[in-house]
């Protein structure tokens, strides 16, 4: 049995295109989208009817497809100073395309996380980040004491957990536990462009990883920041853009900067953090 894991597709169409033929090639008989389908790029509406037309897919909840339901309502879980931030103009566009298309309640029914038990395979944890919030990164970096509070008192333990998130794939075994990071679809934040996703294959000897990373032509994508409308809706889509072509994370960073520093997010602090962020 093989089974594609992919995630953080964040509503690029031609990323997504590339990987689901790239798994079909390798003989995936299964697809695992492991969270965040939508926001960012111009194609969440796509994206989202691309894969539900699809009867071996089943998905997770990520972050990015929970927050629009949350912006969409209003959220006392969000601050509520945001809906009226002309920074978050990308994220307003999203919310409206998908209500209007009938989709943005869709993730309202994904789990927040699967299992895979198969008889003779260590059991495998997928969760967008960690079983316990879907904004915890999964990687290396996982400490052991964080992975064995996974694991789920009176359960087997897991042989494997996956998660997805950071934008970068991630192989390490911690705390007797293999983990894994399936990487970024469609905003990867490695340097490569390239799509990224995960190949995992039940052998004789367990379950083994592949990480994938498939080219594309990212130049329809691009385009359709703009002639979408996307492209017009203020910061957040410029950065957007700029995270597609560089293929790194600039979005947090750039947050984490501003919160720092106690500077709104707008046009002239994005270019002095540019200038900053050239200097590192």
């Amino acid at each position: 049995m093989r089974v594609a894991v992919i995630a953080d597709i964040h509503g690029n169409a031609d990323a997504l295109e590339a990987v689901l033929h790239d798994a079909r090639a390798h003989g995936a008989e299964r697809i695992i989208v492991n969270g965040d389908v939508v926001n960012r790029g111009p194609d969440s509406v796509e994206v989202f009817t691309r894969l539900l037309d699809m009867p071996t897919v089943t998905f997770t909840l990520g972050n990015h497809d929970d927050l629009l339901r949350l912006w969409h309502a209003r959220s006392s879980e969000l601050p509520q100073d945001w809906f009226s931030d002309p920074f978050w103009g990308a994220t307003a566009w999203s919310v409206e395309r998908l209500d209007r298309a009938g989709l943005l309640h869709v993730p309202a029914d994904w789990p927040r996380m699967l299992v895979l038990d198969e008889p003779g395979l260590p059991r495998v944890l997928i969760a967008h980040g960690t079983a316990h919030h879907y904004r915890e990164g999964l990687s290396e970096r996982t400490t052991p004491e964080r992975v064995e509070a996974l694991h789920e008192p009176g359960e087997a333990p897991y042989g494997v957990m996956i998660g997805s998130h950071i934008h970068r794939p991630a192989h390490a075994t911690v705390a007797g536990t293999v983990i894994l990071n399936t990487g970024a679809v469609g905003f990867p934040a490695t340097g490569d462009p390239a799509a990224q996703y995960l190949l995992l294959e039940a052998t004789p000897r367990g379950w083994e990883p592949t990480f994938r990373a498939v080219p594309y032509d990212r130049a329809g994508v691009l385009g359709r920041f703009q002639s979408s409308g996307l492209g017009d809706t203020g910061l957040s889509a410029t950065i957007f853009r700029e995270e597609l072509i560089t293929a790194r994370s600039l979005y947090t960073p750039y947050w984490t900067w501003t919160e720092t520093l106690a500077l709104e997010r707008k046009p002239d602090t994005w270019s002095r953090f540019l200038a900053h962020h050239a200097g590192q």
